[in-house]
């Protein structure tokens, strides 16, 4: 008897024991990362906060450059200023993609354990707490008369009040490190979205230095690297977007129209003053489409008859490579929409008409050299036309010389597609 007193003591003093140590240090309340090696992220905050300061920089370089007066010289340095900035903003991206792909694999990796572990702790701690229960479900007689004495008695109720109390308090703390665990996975998870937005944002970037380095190479083969002849070509862009404008304010200015698209077996109809386009910047100057958008949307009316039905004049306005380098506003005579190249190429009107092809003429309203409105003539001969003109409202096949004159043609192109 006296023997077996001694072993229940000492398995007594034992487990209290065991209890006491681990309620000093919590199992998850306080360190909830289970054993194992998790790979450390590397930190190149510094890499990307230095690339955001030079990107600054050259952003108000630039912005300060554009507010010069116009040469070609000047524009060369905007152009060079411009592929630099987008160079940086290329690697920024590609920090910040390399700094959130490497949180991401070390939460991964760190994830892995943790459920691991919780999974199997949360297993032992049920099964704890079911022997405690049933260790609890022992009447007060039970336990009185399966004691030594009263202290023995004391010691036994207080042993299942403490295993009781603290299984509780570890399940809890176990569930609860594992839906903070699961919160974290969420958060690491919408990194993930971050890191395909950032890789979206990468190939912009990349497309856009691509065009940057094709528009200096461009502006170089149209002025032939002379100053005269960017001036030249600068002063006739602006003559020409100045005579939109004229046109527009002698017709009554540039108010919006609605429900005026038309589509039938020619192409589709598009006016300019549109609102669903109309309001919109010409290539993000201080032009819009409703004031200086003709020969934009006559394009893009053009693009339809060809069997490009998706092309609208956003579309056409949307590609700044579709603009002059010398002058952001002015279309030139080549384009791309819909991942096609049009040209505009000077022809005769009647024998492009009769071939089924339609030609899109300049005329002069105000009787000078040079064309200040475009319209798209789809069929006739002989001074006989009929026109899109897209700016008169509902402007769908209408006579030419019900609003202009033949003799106020100073541009005829067909469009070589």
């Amino acid at each position: 008897m006296q023997s077996k007193l001694k072993i229940i003591s000492f398995f007594v003093v034992f487990i209290m024991s065991f209890f006491l140590v681990v309620s000093q240090k919590p199992l998850f309340a306080e360190d909830p990362t289970p054993t194992g090696t998790v790979t450390p992220t590397p930190d190149n905050s510094a890499q990307v906060s230095d690339l955001n300061n030079k990107i600054k920089d050259l952003e108000a370089k630039v912005s300060d450059l554009q507010s010069q007066e116009k040469s070609l010289s000047s524009q060369i340095s905007v152009m060079d200023n411009q592929i630099k900035l987008t160079q940086y903003r290329i690697e920024a991206t590609k920090e910040q993609i390399t700094e959130l792909t490497q949180d991401i694999d070390s939460a991964s990796e760190r994830i892995a354990h943790l459920e691991g572990s919780l999974t199997n702790i949360t297993k032992t701690l049920l099964n704890r707490i079911s022997a405690t229960y049933q260790l609890g479900s022992i009447q007060p007689l039970q336990l009185l008369l399966s004691s030594h004495n009263f202290t023995d008695f004391i010691a036994k109720t207080n042993y299942i009040r403490i295993v009781q109390a603290h299984d509780k308090e570890m399940m809890y703390n176990t569930v609860q490190a594992k839906n903070d665990y699961a919160n974290q996975k969420n958060i690491f998870e919408d990194k993930k979205k971050e890191v395909l937005a950032l890789q979206t944002q990468l190939q912009d970037y990349t497309t856009q230095l691509d065009s940057q380095k094709s528009e200096k190479q461009r502006l170089l083969n149209d002025t032939q690297g002379s100053e005269a002849n960017y001036q030249r070509l600068l002063a006739q862009a602006r003559a020409q977007l100045a005579g939109f404008s004229r046109f527009v304010q002698s017709q009554g200015g540039a108010s919006l129209l609605g429900n005026q698209t038309v589509c039938d077996d020619w192409g589709c109809y598009y006016n300019q003053r549109d609102s669903q386009w109309g309001g919109n910047a010409l290539n993000g100057t201080h032009y819009t489409l409703a004031s200086d958008g003709c020969l934009v949307t006559s394009m893009a009316m053009v693009y339809t008859h060809y069997g490009h039905r998706s092309v609208t004049p956003q579309t056409i306005n949307s590609n700044p490579s579709n603009f002059a380098s010398y002058e952001p506003a002015w279309l030139l005579k080549t384009i791309v929409a819909d991942g096609t190249t049009a040209t505009r190429i000077s022809s005769s009107i009647d024998s492009e008409l009769s071939n089924g092809r339609p030609v899109i003429v300049g005329i002069s309203y105000d009787g000078g050299p040079l064309a200040d409105h475009f319209v798209v003539l789809i069929s006739g001969s002989g001074g006989n036309y009929q026109m899109n003109d897209p700016y008169t409202a509902n402007g769908h096949n209408i006579p030419f010389t019900s609003h202009y004159t033949v003799g106020s043609i100073r541009e005829i192109d067909r469009i070589s597609i």
